[in-house]
């Protein structure tokens, strides 16, 4: 099979013949149709995020299912399936928990190793020399991943429209219901409007916000986020976006602010626009070692909740997100602003590295 492999930190991946990988027990096959590109790749891609070269990435998969490793039941050949970028192994403690966002052997093989649970990729050279996996490494034309990250997609629904579910939009469900538990009524920020903060729009609106801000540096990105369910917009390069929500909320502030992008002067604008009591969760992956600043006297006067979210629960919410998608609640696909082809698969990601994608950007493999 092509995959693009990830070399060295700031080289372009490159097309390589791979071979062929096969699912082992829990495991399938997915032939891909198409994958997301996803600002996460891009801190792989450069050097801002540690993991092991070379590497297939992609973690927003789309695809239908090519062959069913041993003991997997409710999936079978020929399914048109999603994937999601966690991958719980469905044993661990927090699993077990219900906390399957942040899976320890997730973390501890995957995105620590590029490997599976058995401590082993699933792809290699022609040689044997072996290639890490970032999740499914869904930048290829197959991809092997554990079924319990794996969702049938529902009739009607196109699979081209619904690859970004896995990540951009699931990452988006677990800040609004799980770490902020939004409601009707309440008033939202999104600061940074690329794919993740316009999923939290999308989201926001299903969820039943009476006001959602969207902020950004670009008035296209803003635009854009209009069309999406945004009922305000906010260039935070033109004015003090702090004090532009404040005003639009009779100096009140939001009740929730969603930092989308994981950088500090992002944080920054959504740290200063919540009212008393209100939350400010940050859901963008900064590089490592980026840090922000919070007065302590400020968190404990102003009662202020300032809370992490990595994603949703993979099997209690991807049936629920596919389900809005089915019944038109949800499109994810209003979203997508470039497609490209596998071959152009590095232009994606030095468009998305020059903050020139709006929403999100799809790799279609075949």
């Amino acid at each position: 099979m092509r995959a693009a492999v990830h070399t060295a930190s700031n080289q372009p991946m490159r097309i390589e013949e791979l071979a062929d990988p096969t699912p082992k027990a829990g495991e399938v096959a997915i032939d891909v149709r198409s994958c997301g590109a996803c600002h996460s790749d891009l801190h792989v891609l450069k050097g801002e995020l540690p993991f092991p070269a070379p590497a297939v990435l992609g973690h927003e998969v789309a695809g239908v299912i090519s062959e069913v490793g041993p003991g997997v039941t409710g999936l079978a050949v020929g399914d048109p399936v999603v994937t999601s970028f966690i991958m719980p192994c469905g044993q661990c403690a927090q699993c077990a928990a219900g906390n399957e966002e942040i899976c320890l052997d997730f973390f501890q093989f995957n995105r620590a190793k590029g490997r599976l649970y058995d401590d082993e990729t699933r792809l290699f050279r022609p040689d044997g020399d072996p290639v890490w996996m970032y999740s499914q490494g869904g930048l290829a034309e197959r991809c092997v991943t554990p079924a319990t990250s794996v969702y049938k997609v529902p009739d009607g629904v196109e699979l081209a429209d619904v690859s970004s579910v896995g990540c951009s939009t699931m990452t988006a469900y677990g800040a609004l219901r799980h770490a902020a538990d939004l409601r009707v009524g309440d008033t939202v920020a999104v600061v940074a409007a690329g794919g993740v903060g316009s999923a939290l729009i999308q989201l926001a609106a299903v969820f039943g916000a009476s006001m959602i801000i969207a902020v950004d540096i670009s008035d296209e990105k803003l635009a854009g986020a209009r069309e999406l369910g945004a009922t305000h917009v906010v260039n935070s390069a033109e004015v003090d976006a702090p004090a532009a929500i404040r005003e639009l909320t009779g100096g009140r502030g939001v009740d929730v602010a969603f930092e989308a992008l994981g950088a500090v002067p992002t944080f920054n604008v959504a740290r200063d626009s919540v009212v008393e009591g209100g939350q400010v969760v940050v859901v963008g992956i900064a590089a490592r070692g980026t840090t922000g600043e919070f007065d302590l006297a400020t968190i404990a006067r102003r009662k202020l909740q300032i809370k992490g979210s990595y994603g949703a629960k993979p099997r209690r919410d991807m049936p629920v997100l596919l389900d809005l998608v089915a019944r038109g609640l949800l499109r994810p696909q209003d979203a997508i602003s470039r497609r490209y082809t596998f071959d152009q698969v590095q232009e994606a990601y030095d468009a998305l590295n020059r903050g020139e994608i709006i929403g999100r950007a799809v790799v279609d493999i075949s």
